[in-house]
């Protein structure tokens, strides 16, 4: 499909998709916020919101018919997560993870995703992924988690992650793990796919700053992973990654340009309506992040148009990573200052919400892929630019 033709089946899913959400307005009138009772109630909350649309057949668009799907172009999931902003409901959680390892699955290991893609999506599993190490952040190439052959061709698992998202409602992992020796580095790297549910598999949930389980720890002792579990090839875990960073990179910087949009639009529209006049400081603080959070949607739109299209964005990847954790720090930055005493000391589900996406924004920079080493990247990769002293 051209770009072009991709583009115009998008106007026209975006348009029944609105028509869809106006008419069950008040069926979703409850996925307008996070429900209380914390990050626990409210994954089983959301639960509900993705059987839905999956029934539905909004969420099933634009993944491959045969894994589950509904066929078309990416750009059709793209869209769903850019709707469902716009409408004022609150993204799943668990599509973060989806888009990072559901493109993984079709392309790497298809018959795990046409197992597992369809559950994901109707809300029956969560998964989480599994790379980072105590040891190993950034520097995946001298992770310690081994994986030991067997000899019915499955693998036996032994090592700890770390910073899973969602890791305690994950029912499977993409772990990444050693299978070659330390000197190889990223050579000796493969990818399975694990059940936490099994025997010696435990998961620990990591409270962030913002007062929420976040993440997880993930620790293997001795668990068995089949040979179906494997995805790609022995040895290939490092290309699988590469090729899932572009989607959690890429895909998830879209996702949030949608939920910050919606963030300064609703703050914006009540400050207007407020007696209290909005100080000169303040509203230049929200027109530094609208600038920034354009900025970041022009340029995720015409990533998640090239992954529609087939392309591999490759290093300059990198550029959405480090707009995505500035554009996430002025738009908090500057609803906090616009709500500062409640942002502070209010008591109101929404006010509690603002301060623990507040202190979770100052993560952004660093989660992912610090933002530092994401320059490096773009000054050596994409610019050309020689390293001081070469």
């Amino acid at each position: 499909m051209t770009v072009v033709a991709a583009e115009l089946s998008a106007a026209t899913h975006a348009a029944e998709l609105r028509s869809w959400l106006a008419d069950h307005a008040s069926e979703l009138a409850s996925f307008r916020n996070r429900t209380p009772g914390g990050i626990d109630a409210n994954v089983v909350h959301e639960r509900t919101l993705l059987a839905m649309l999956a029934e539905a057949g909004w969420s099933r668009r634009g993944w491959p018919e045969e894994v589950g799907g509904l066929g078309g172009p990416v750009l059709l999931r793209a869209v769903l997560y850019d709707e469902l902003a716009a409408f004022g409901l609150e993204i799943p959680e668990a599509y973060v993870i989806l888009e990072t390892l559901g493109p993984l699955l079709v392309a790497f290991a298809p018959s795990l995703a046409a197992r597992h893609l369809p559950a994901s999506l109707a809300g029956r599993e969560i998964w989480g992924q599994g790379f980072s190490e105590p040891d190993a952040g950034s520097d995946l190439a001298h992770l310690r988690t081994r994986a030991a052959a067997r000899d019915d061709g499955g693998f036996r698992l032994s090592g700890q992650k770390s910073w899973t998202t969602l890791g305690q409602f994950s029912e499977f992992a993409a772990v990444l793990a050693r299978t070659g020796t330390a000197e190889e580095a990223h050579r000796g790297l493969t990818m399975l796919w694990v059940d936490l549910r099994a025997s010696g598999a435990t998961v620990r949930p990591i409270t962030a700053s913002n007062g929420r389980d976040e993440f997880a720890e993930m620790f293997f002792d001795e668990v068995d992973v089949p040979a179906d579990g494997l995805i790609g090839e022995v040895g290939g875990g490092w290309a699988a990654a590469m090729y899932l960073l572009q989607y959690e990179r890429g895909m998830y910087a879209w996702q949030r340009q949608a939920v910050l949009n919606r963030r300064l639009r609703e703050a914006i529209a009540s400050a207007g309506t407020s007696s209290q006049p909005v100080a000169a400081s303040t509203r230049i603080a929200l027109g530094r992040a609208l600038h920034a959070v354009t900025a970041l949607r022009a340029r995720s739109r015409r990533t998640v148009t090239r992954l529609s299209d087939g392309e591999n964005p490759g290093p300059e990847i990198s550029i959405d990573k480090a707009m995505l954790g500035q554009a996430e720090q002025l738009a908090f930055d500057a609803l906090r200052q616009l709500n500062r005493t409640r942002a502070t000391l209010g008591g109101d589900p929404h006010d509690q919400q603002l301060r623990e996406e507040w202190f979770y924004s100052r993560a952004s920079t660093i989660f992912g892929g610090a933002i530092d080493v994401q320059r490096d990247v773009v000054a050596e990769r994409v610019l050309g630019l020689r390293r001081s002293g070469r």
